[in-house]
């Protein structure tokens, strides 16, 4: 569970939904909007604090601190799930991971074409 809210946290945070020098909730508050327990709200807490993404600020509490550019693995990580879900329903339909890059290439050529 902390996992699924972490990622979800890491993606507002990456897609601009939370910036840098944002007020993050209080463990109180993600507890209740989230129907978490406060000790997993907690934990997702000091994982985001601990990997960059929060800081401590006096009187004000935890606040967003965003690097400038995210590294690769990290938004790498946000399309995980929905790469697993494709290669699963591609072995679903028979089809390889070669093929599917195949088809993959092809929409990024069709994409980038003006």
């Amino acid at each position: 569970m902390s996992d699924q809210i972490l990622l979800a946290v890491r993606k507002a945070m990456l897609t601009g939904q939370m910036r840098a020098g944002d007020e993050f909730p209080s463990v109180r508050t993600l507890s209740q909007e989230l129907r978490i327990s406060p000790t997993t709200a907690h934990k997702v807490v000091l994982l985001l604090k601990s990997a960059g993404w929060l800081a401590s600020r006096p009187g004000i509490g935890m606040v967003v601190t965003v690097p400038e550019q995210p590294g690769v693995a990290d938004r790498l990580a946000q399309i995980t799930p929905q790469c697993r879900a494709l290669l699963q329903e591609a072995a679903e339909l028979n089809l390889s991971p070669e093929q599917v890059l195949k088809h993959l290439r092809s929409l990024i050529s069709t994409e980038q074409k003006p």
